[in-house]
């Protein structure tokens, strides 16, 4: 669901309500990019809920840093269909997977685009069970 949501918000250029699930560091980076992005791909970001097609965790790593603190980070790569503008061919020469749904006279094309998120939390007794976001990748959409 935290992928949705921030999605959605990242189409929609609502970065500052991001302040609280997203690492300072990525929110300024994502604050460049998304000023640069045409519509086309700004739509693109947004992923709803019932348009995940597949989920996976492509790195889980438990780890402690200098001062002894423990954390987890989960990287999850999501599949998911969007209806946005875009073209066959998005810059990098990548191609976007099209599906068509109806027939032909009134089909509706639907692109299956990736995006990967990581998401931290520190386990050391007494933090906080919050989880922060702290990678953002949307491949060919978001660079």
């Amino acid at each position: 669901k935290a992928f949705s949501v921030v999605s959605k918000l990242l189409s929609q250029r609502k970065l500052d309500l991001l302040d609280e699930l997203v690492s300072a560091e990525v929110l300024q980076v994502l604050k460049e990019k998304i000023s640069l992005l045409p519509d086309s791909h700004r739509d693109a970001l947004a992923a709803d809920i019932d348009a995940i097609m597949y989920t996976t965790e492509g790195d889980v790593r438990i780890y402690y840093d200098d001062d002894g603190r423990k954390f987890v980070s989960i990287l999850m790569r999501f599949w998911y269909l969007n209806g946005a503008n875009l073209p066959d061919e998005v810059p990098g020469g990548t191609k976007v997977f099209q599906i068509v749904f109806g027939d032909e006279s009134t089909k509706e094309k639907r692109h299956l685009l990736t995006a990967n998120y990581e998401f931290q939390r520190e386990f050391t007794e007494g933090a906080k069970p919050d989880w922060t976001i702290t990678r953002i990748e949307h491949p060919r959409l978001l660079e």
